[in-house]
């Protein structure tokens, strides 16, 4: 091996170590951010994070989704979705209804008071984040959603795609 094969080993290895850097990062980042979601949803709104993003995901279908849908959408159990899609309904935030060409699908949907309800959390929600990234300035931010688009885009590969959708059907 010459001195170039070498080197060209050091720069991998160095590249491979600052990139489970960068993931471990990433990963606190995430979980600091939905650690203090879940703790302020529960203290100011008596709500709770999976709450309001099956409601997220309601509000962004007007015409519905199927239970299978939300869970796919949330990457998430069929029995995580029901419980809350249950509770929604009991306190008249959503509604079922018959899928017609499927009788053991359900199409679930905000009600009016649901999207009004909605609509405050989301307001609120989108405040905190604000105030949580509120260090970072428009190209912080615009150069770390372009960064995070490739990482997705790269990810997303047939691969990794194949990958996630094993996980899921587990």
């Amino acid at each position: 091996m010459d001195s170039s094969d070498e080197t060209a080993l050091h720069q991998d290895a160095a590249l491979s170590r600052t990139r489970l850097a960068l993931w471990q990062k990433l990963q606190k980042s995430a979980s600091v951010i939905e650690d203090e979601l879940r703790r302020r949803l529960r203290r100011d709104c008596d709500s709770t994070l999976p709450r309001f993003d099956v409601m997220a995901e309601l509000a962004a279908a007007p015409d519905g989704l199927k239970m299978s849908e939300i869970s796919d959408r949330l990457r998430v159990s069929a029995g995580n979705v029901t419980g809350i899609v249950d509770k929604l309904a009991e306190e008249g935030l959503a509604r079922r209804a018959a899928v017609p060409d499927d009788r053991r699908a359900s199409r679930v949907e905000l009600t009016e008071k649901g999207q009004g309800a909605f609509a405050v959390l989301a307001r609120i929600y989108e405040s905190w984040i604000n105030e949580m990234l509120g260090n970072l300035n428009l190209d912080d931010v615009e150069g770390m959603i372009l960064r995070l688009d490739r990482l997705v885009d790269a990810l997303d590969t047939d691969e990794f795609g194949a990958l996630s959708r094993k996980s899921e059907e587990r």
